[in-house]
């Protein structure tokens, strides 16, 4: 009969159903049950679950802290029931499953509530390393452990610290963590407390931690701020290390707090004076002041009037003479130029300068030193359709139009006489300051060529002469008197009295025609004239024939005096 201090083989086996479930089933199996040590020997626990036979337990399973396993006959622990049974008749047990299944009990908890988790680094894998959490493995990436690369995590390892469980699954045992996670996290809880505590415009110390090509990062005592190469000084700074080094301490000024970012923008410049206040009356349009380029660009060169102070020479300013050229090729970087202020602008800080202008204009130059009729010499830099191009002193061109080569042939025949890089003579005829022009011409220093006063076989004023047309443009016509006689033009607009008869297009060159010499260019040559021609042979015929008064029209006087000319 059974008692209770005593009972039976079925009541045992019901009180074992009613803990695990039915053993037929499995319910031992694969479970974590509770048991009693029941002695200790040979570095072995044993524990009994309750079952016919108890189990063995390496007491290493039980050791945490200091190889202490702190169990002693009669505690109470939880094992993982492996097997019921193995070939000794011994129950399968296991400390260290028990404690992992525990384990994914509390990490599957915690990973769904987002909660951080605590562990030890133990061991290195590749990739990464392993992490003991409190009985399970966890695999820690190498990019997880820290905000920066870590070179070296020995001073981690067997540490108590906090993780965050990136990714879990208990069927396949894997298990994911961070602790980059959890800096992240505390970084910016501890950013926010200390952004609250500055201020924009607040004035503050910071120490360099970094320098890049666009600037420099500053500890601001456990927040970094970025410091702009712009915003360190009104000066041009090509790099930050000009103005500073990794390391030193630095006296800013909070520029912009970004609160949706967390970044802070501080600057150096603003704590000086702005030396653009009063620009511009210190720099007036028109002024002449030297200055050093600092950068040369496509457009122009940035040339430094003060520190803080940069003015632009555009590339069409910086020449007078040199057109479509690098300003490379003009000016060189820290070289000292003097310039001129064209404009100022202190809204958009912008000085436009001039290069050329802080000299003499060229054509001035030339005009003043070579009057009309100068004799000059230079090299032919290039011949075209309608004339030579010549070098002349101060960089400057002067033209020679196909007409002033030679006399006594047509202007294409007198080009064809002259190549690119000859040395040449000429005589200044003309100089255009505002249109950069110099007119030169080269038959007027041949001798015997054709003048006012004359010379034999040379024309007079208000002679009437018979002209061969040599070319007809749309301004009028060229002419040459006889076959080699001296060479002129005749407007257009002395191309006849009437209208239709100042076309140009109407004469074909070698035509013959009768013109009137009305004169004399600067450089000698006649001009000629069809309608003054006309006038004249009018005034005559009027004059010789009677006057309009007497009856006659001018009709019958004109038509009476070209009989009289016929019967000649």
């Amino acid at each position: 009969m059974a008692t209770a201090a005593n009972p039976t083989r079925d009541d045992f086996a019901k009180m074992l159903d009613e803990q695990l479930g039915n053993a037929d089933d499995g319910g031992f199996e694969g479970r974590v049950v509770k048991g009693t040590v029941t002695s200790i020997e040979n570095g072995m626990a044993h524990v009994d679950v309750g079952l016919k036979s108890e189990g063995r337990i390496d007491l290493k399973e039980f050791m945490r802290v200091d190889d202490e396993h702190g169990l002693k006959v009669g505690s109470e622990v939880e094992v993982f029931v492996d097997r019921i049974e193995n070939a000794d008749g011994e129950a399968m047990l296991s400390r260290d499953r028990a404690r992992r299944e525990a384990a994914w009990d509390k990490l599957e908890s915690e990973f769904g509530e987002g909660k951080r988790v605590e562990g030890r680094i133990f061991g290195r894998v590749k990739g990464g390393f392993t992490v003991d959490l409190d009985g399970a493995v966890a695999f820690l990436p190498g990019s997880q452990v820290d905000i920066r690369p870590v070179r070296d995590v020995t001073p981690l390892m067997d540490m108590p610290q906090p993780f965050q469980i990136l990714k879990m699954d208990r069927r396949r045992g894997n298990i994911v963590v961070s602790r980059r996670a959890v800096l992240e996290e505390t970084r910016a809880e501890q950013r926010s407390e200390l952004i609250n505590d500055l201020a924009e415009n607040q004035v503050i110390d910071g120490v360099v931690k970094n320098i890049t090509d666009y600037g420099a990062f500053v500890d601001l005592g456990g927040i970094d701020g970025l410091l702009h190469v712009t915003d360190m000084s009104y000066k041009r700074v090509n790099h930050p290390s000009e103005m500073i080094e990794i390391g030193s301490t630095v006296t800013v000024q909070i520029i912009r707090i970004n609160e949706d970012t967390q970044r802070i923008s501080l600057g150096m410049k603003q704590l000086e004076s702005d030396p653009w206040d009063g620009v511009s009356a210190k720099y007036p349009v028109g002024m002449k002041l030297s200055g050093t380029v600092t950068n040369i660009t496509e457009y122009g060169a940035f040339v430094e009037l003060e520190p803080g102070i940069e003015g632009l020479v555009h590339v069409s300013e910086m020449s007078w003479t040199k057109k479509n050229v690098h300003p490379g090729k003009i000016v060189s970087t820290s070289q000292e130029v003097e310039v001129m202020v064209l404009e100022v602008d202190s809204d958009k800080r912008r000085i436009s300068l001039g290069l050329k202008q802080a000299q003499r204009n060229p054509w001035e130059e030339f005009a003043d030193a070579h009057p009309v009729g100068t004799k000059v010499e230079g090299e032919v830099k290039n011949a075209t359709e309608f004339g030579l191009f010549i070098g002349l002193p101060g960089d400057v061109d002067g033209m020679v139009h196909m007409s002033d080569i030679a006399w006594g042939i047509s202007g294409e025949d007198a080009l064809a006489l002259h190549r690119k890089g000859e040395q040449v003579e000429a005589v200044v005829l003309d100089v255009d300051v505002e249109k950069e022009r110099i007119s030169l011409g080269m038959k007027q220093l041949e001798k015997g060529a054709p003048t006012e006063a004359g010379a034999a076989g040379s024309v007079r004023k208000n002679q009437v002469v018979t002209v061969t047309v040599l070319e007809v443009r749309d301004g009028g016509l060229e002419v040459q008197v006889g076959e080699d006689g001296a060479t002129g033009f005749i407007k257009r607009s002395d191309l006849g009295r009437d209208r239709d008869e100042q076309r140009s297009e109407r004469f074909q060159p070698g035509q013959k025609v009768d013109a009137m010499v009305t004169g004399f260019d600067r450089s000698k040559k006649p001009t000629f004239s069809i309608k003054a021609r006309q006038i004249s042979e009018e005034k005559e015929a009027v004059a010789q024939f009677g006057s309009s008064d007497s009856g006659a029209s001018l009709g019958d006087i004109l038509g009476e005096a070209l009989k009289k000319k016929e019967g000649e």
